[in-house]
């Protein structure tokens, strides 16, 4: 059995809650879309975003016979994505069983960003703004919750 290590100061790992809304897009299509990804951040490497199985389209995925180990994370499966006719061999990995310090990627998805696109998605507003602009428009029936406001233009 290969031996597992713990994180440490000569090879730091953290996982840290990604505060943005983050997607995947293989192709046309966004495949991952997640409030709820985190992201790791593992001693000189680049940081890796592991987005949570349900904000995953797996129904595009095929799982492969390829495994890695890493002596910090544990054992890692790997899928293959294929959609219009285009595929992307091993481009997503998860950690189904980690090591007990990495217990948070626990079934979550990673994808190699040479194979698709991840990025943040712009932050959908102001709650507040939205909540005010619902209460002052038209329901459909002829009235809102409140006052409308002024118009923004002026008559003809």
């Amino acid at each position: 059995m290969p031996e597992m290590k713990i994180p440490g100061p000569d090879h730091p790992i953290t996982v840290t809650a990604t505060p943005k809304r983050m997607q995947v897009r293989y192709g046309e299509h966004v495949i991952a879309d997640s409030r709820a990804a985190l992201t790791l951040q593992e001693s000189t490497y680049p940081p890796v975003i592991y987005f949570p199985r349900e904000d995953v389209q797996m129904a595009y995925f095929s799982r492969t016979d390829k495994s890695t180990h890493c002596p910090y994370k544990g054992d890692a499966s790997y899928y293959t994505i294929l959609m219009d006719g285009r595929f992307a061999e091993n481009a997503v990995w998860t950690y189904e069983d980690p090591y007990p310090a990495m217990e948070t990627i626990r079934d979550r998805l990673a994808f190699y960003p040479n194979q698709v696109e991840i990025y943040a998605v712009a932050d959908d507003g102001d709650p507040e703004a939205v909540k005010q602009a619902i209460l002052h428009t038209d329901d459909g029936a002829g009235s809102s919750q409140k006052e409308p406001w002024p118009p923004t233009v002026g008559q003809p």
